[in-house]
């Protein structure tokens, strides 16, 4: 007889009680105290812990913070105790599964992002042709952040894709506080002369939003020039035109990429274009650009221009082609070998003639704003660049030099009452700087916005260095059409010194 047969054999089976023959089975609770949790925790996690926690301790020394170190109390929960319930989703299922795995992934994909973009590099592109040849609108750089040391970010709280601005709702992509006092990671090396660097616009603190891309000291600058006193007034009055005017954080500010044509400690003059560091002329880029006034006699095509490797944008710049003097004119920035090039068309009539040169271009509105050292764009200085830990004697004829990097780039107030000059409310004709500074110069030298407009740029502005070009787009070509400059991907941008062209 098996065993689910029933024997009726000796009559009808008595009846049972409610819940006979039912064995309870009482299930033991884990052990959930700290030696209990530690017990559960297998080998391996342990390994992993580990070196997750050397990584972590590595981390916080070299950001020279060490409140950081309290967030491995977090790391040992996450890896070790469980006792804040980051996967409690795992134990759903349906929809609210499926939907907590994306925002799982998409949460550790951003962390990644953020540590990645922060300390080791980031992806950057060329919008303008400031460093033409060697740089060409289109260029989409790799920049390595470990070069000169990753700056520690100064914003903490931001969104890792995004500079200062969240596309489509177009608001703020970060928040302002905390700010973070300026450090930076120990680097390979420092910067050197004829280095290609990205930093943040130094006078890109204060911003209209109706204008993002302008300058707003030197719109405030050609304002007073048209008898405006108080422009700051006239923008707040002109929201339709100016929008907002806000502030931003150092590392929020806009990227910009020059070469480095000056560094801390030295002197520097520019004469008729020629740079001299402490009195000897440097050599300049091998494919610098200067503009130049090209007299024709009809109109070249935009074919042409793009054949010479000159963008439409480039040989559009106003006066572009016009009447003057008898004659129709472009106004182009071309190499020396370009306008050999040039000189050959059989639509120019005549010699070209430097820019600088024709009296067509108002070449004021140089650094300082408001000087009046007559300094133009082709003859500055001589003046010192600011090096850390050195003193320098402040005069009130030196004073407009070096306000901004005492004022605004080391945080100090600084007053001139009476003829004397006061720091941090105390009398003084000395102060000693806590930062380098450098000069940034454009390859393509009358169409760049660079250290002669604004001056130093402090360390603490310092991004990074380019090492290759991922991919380069031509703005000005179809997809069917030459638009990928394959040539030029995975180019190292940067100079080769050693060759004895710097």
């Amino acid at each position: 007889m098996s065993d689910n047969s029933i024997d009726n054999s000796n009559g009808a089976t008595p009846a049972s009680a409610p819940g006979e023959g039912i064995r309870i089975i009482r299930e033991e609770k884990p052990d959930n105290s700290l030696r209990g949790r530690l017990r559960r925790v297998k080998k391996t996690r342990w390994i992993r812990f580990a070196v997750v926690s050397a990584i972590f301790f590595t981390w916080v020394i070299l950001m020279g913070n060490p409140w950081l170190a309290l967030l491995w109390l977090l790391l040992a929960d996450i890896y070790i105790t469980g006792y804040i319930p980051f996967n409690w989703w795992k134990k759903k299922s349906g929809a609210t599964r499926a939907v907590m795995a994306w925002v799982d992934a998409i949460v550790y994909a951003l962390i990644l992002i953020y540590f990645i973009f922060a300390f080791i590099g980031q992806q950057y592109e060329i919008p303008s042709s400031s460093l033409e040849k060697s740089l060409l609108v289109g260029d989409r750089l790799w920049v390595d952040k470990t070069v000169y040391g990753a700056r520690v970010p100064q914003t903490p709280l931001h969104f890792p894709l995004a500079q200062h601005t969240l596309p489509v709702i177009n608001t703020k992509s970060y928040i302002d506080h905390p700010q973070l006092e300026y450090h930076r990671m120990p680097g390979r090396r420092s910067v050197e002369r004829g280095d290609i660097v990205v930093f943040n616009f130094p006078q890109g603190d204060t911003v209209a939003l109706g204008m993002p891309n302008r300058d707003i000291y030197q719109m405030m600058y050609d304002m007073r020039q048209q008898g405006i006193s108080d422009p700051r007034a006239y923008m707040s009055q002109n929201r339709q035109m100016f929008g907002e005017i806000v502030w931003r954080p150092v590392d929020r500010r806009e990227n910009y990429v020059k070469r480095t044509i000056g560094l801390p400690g030295e002197r520097l003059r520019i004469s008729n274009d020629t740079i001299y560091i402490n009195g000897r002329p440097i050599a300049e880029p091998e494919n610098v650009q200067y503009n130049y006034i090209i007299p024709v006699n009809g109109e070249i095509s935009t074919e042409k221009w793009h054949d010479l490797g000159v963008r439409a944008e480039d040989h559009g710049y106003k006066p572009m082609r016009n009447e003057y003097a008898g004659f129709s004119f472009y106004d182009v920035p071309l190499t020396a070998a370009m306008k050999a090039d040039i000189e050959t068309w059989p639509e120019v009539i005549g010699p070209l003639q430097r820019e600088s040169e024709s009296g067509l271009i108002d070449l004021g509105g140089v650094f300082p704003l408001g000087n009046s050292y007559g300094w133009t764009r082709p003859d500055m200085g001589e003046f010192w660049i600011p090096k850390r830990g050195t003193t320098l004697h402040l005069t009130a004829d030196n004073l407009p030099v070096y306000e901004r990097a005492i004022r605004v780039y080391e945080g100090n107030n600084l007053e001139v009452r009476d003829g004397k000059i006061y720091i941090n409310g105390m009398q003084t004709d000395h102060y000693t700087f806590k930062m380098d500074y450098y000069w940034m110069m454009g390859d393509n030298r009358d169409r760049s916005l660079d250290s002669r407009y604004w001056g130093f740029v402090p360390e603490d502005h310092l991004v990074g260095s380019p090492v290759f070009i991922i991919v380069s787009l031509d703005q000005e070509r179809g997809w069917t059409d030459g638009k990928i400059r394959w040539e030029r991907i995975l180019r190292n941008p940067n100079p080769d010194k050693s060759a004895g062209k710097w």
